[in-house]
């Protein structure tokens, strides 16, 4: 039924039927103890009656011994039962009870009581109703005595009545108080409800949205049921509220790619347009014709590196899987300084090689031309944010590598957003290079988780680092390297770039 689908219809209506149940076991075992006590006494009753219609038996002259009601029947040996009821007086003032015979079809119900003075047992009796009687043998026959149950049967039933009067009265007040008790201890989860409601209602398809709503810190006591729903609430508003925060700064994070990307792109765009257009309308010298192709094709390369950085960023953000093949880590880092060494002479490279690597490759599982890109970023960085004269240490390790310098160092505003897309140092640590796009870091950090390692920074004036966790291709039984050893030269003046 629906009335009874809420909590609260549910408990009173519990709390009810628990009423109910527990007043009918109790009238009930009322009843049966009371109906048990009076017929203790009734027979009792008819033993005593029984007893003194024996003592007198044979005294004609007190035909009617006993109270109103009582019946006494004579069953001799030799001839026919008599017997008689003793009823009240005619109502004229006489007090004597007048005995009435018995006919002979309640002497033959008579007839069947036990014979035990002690023995008493209920007989119905035609005409007269229900009887406790009892039985005694004498000389020449028997004696049998009897008195009704109707007082017996009246009580209970006067009782039974008022049971049924009071079980009602105990069912109205156990609903009353039930259902006032009720609503005031789920008056805190109603409580719990409306913060819940009011959460619902507010306005969180888009934008920023600060859920301020909390359950009371005195709902949230968690000793108590109330008290966990209303902790579970305020734990998962509080998990809704981050993951809001951090949808808004991922749509933010966007639209300001978005839009840098556009920046980006639209830079060389304009120069390709303003030199072919010089070159439309200087066709016959050849000198300007040929600078404005250079510039075409020197702004198409950026273009065209700039996408490609893009594209590999789009594909890594979708999960697509790298390469996974077993990666000569201590190689790769050589030969990538070695080429740094003759792109830019001015800063001193070093490599970091353990002594057990010229023996035992460190080898590590991923995509050899990414991990290749990501040490020539790293490289690329370096160089150009850095001085000349600066020192540029690259170490080797079983699990990874890491990249130092003793440079400047980044701006203290820019170490927790150097792996952010499009972020860029100062323009003017760069002597004169050209700046980047910003993409570099960010594809280092992108390559790098793909691969399932991790990349930190850490960075003061004189003291830059950049490490490179990545997961070791051989296996976990292998021994931990040992220290680095001294550092060595690279095998062959190749150069690289970092960025």
């Amino acid at each position: 039924m629906r009335i009874f689908r809420s909590l609260t219809s549910r408990l009173v209506l519990t709390t009810v039927v628990l009423v109910l149940a527990v007043s009918v076991l109790l009238g009930a075992a009322t009843a049966l103890a009371m109906r048990s006590y009076l017929h203790d006494q009734l027979d009792r009753q008819v033993r005593e009656t029984l007893h003194l219609t024996v003592a007198n038996a044979g005294r004609p002259d007190q035909p009617g011994f006993g109270a109103p009601g009582t019946v006494v029947a004579g069953f001799p040996t030799s001839g026919d039962p008599s017997g008689y009821v003793i009823s009240a007086g005619d109502g004229d003032g006489d007090d004597r009870v007048a005995p009435k015979t018995l006919d002979a079809a309640t002497l033959d119900a008579l007839a069947s009581a036990p014979s035990g003075e002690d023995d008493a047992s209920t007989v119905s009796l035609p005409g007269l109703g229900s009887y406790r009687v009892a039985a005694a043998r004498v000389p020449g026959g028997t004696i049998v005595v009897g008195l009704s149950e109707h007082q017996v049967t009246e009580t209970l039933a006067k009782l039974v009545w008022w049971e049924v009067v009071f079980a009602a009265l105990a069912v109205v007040v156990a609903a009353a108080a039930a259902l006032v008790l009720v609503r005031r201890q789920l008056r805190p989860l109603r409580e719990v409800a409306s913060t819940a409601h009011t959460v619902a209602a507010l306005p969180m398809a888009s934008g920023a949205t600060a859920i301020e709503e909390r359950v009371p810190d005195r709902l949230t006591d968690e000793r108590t049921e109330v008290g966990q729903v209303g902790a579970a609430l305020n734990t998962l508003l509080a998990h809704v509220e981050s993951s809001l925060d951090a949808r808004h700064r991922s749509e933010q994070q966007v639209r300001q790619f978005v839009a840098d990307a556009s920046h980006e792109l639209r830079s060389p765009l304009a120069t390709i347009a303003g030199y072919t257009e010089l070159a439309r309308r200087r066709p016959g010298d050849a000198e300007t014709v040929g600078t404005a192709l250079d510039k075409v094709e020197e702004e198409s390369g950026r273009m065209t590196s700039l996408v490609e950085d893009l594209l590999l960023l789009a594909r890594l953000d979708s999960g697509r899987p790298l390469e996974r093949h077993p990666v000569d880590l201590t190689r790769l880092l050589v030969e990538a300084v070695s080429d740094a060494q003759v792109v830019d002479p001015a800063h001193r490279w070093r490599v970091e090689v353990p002594d057990d690597a010229v023996d035992t490759p460190y080898e590590v599982q991923g995509d050899a031309l990414r991990l290749h890109q990501v040490v020539t970023n790293l490289l690329t960085n370096a160089r150009k944010y850095t001085p000349a004269g600066t020192t540029v240490t690259v170490t080797v390790r079983r699990d990874g590598f890491s990249v130092h310098d003793d440079g400047p160092g980044f701006p203290p505003a820019l170490v927790d957003r150097a792996f952010e897309r499009f972020v860029r140092g100062d323009a003017a640590r760069t002597r004169g290079a050209e700046v980047g796009v910003g993409l570099g870091l960010a594809l280092v950090e992108a390559i790098v988780t793909a691969h399932g390692g991790t990349v930190s920074l850490r960075s003061v004036p004189g003291d830059t680092t950049i490490d490179v966790r990545l997961a070791p291709a051989s296996t976990p039984s292998d021994p931990p390297p040992p220290p680095p050893g001294p550092a060595a030269t690279p095998p062959s003046p190749r150069g690289a770039g970092r960025g």
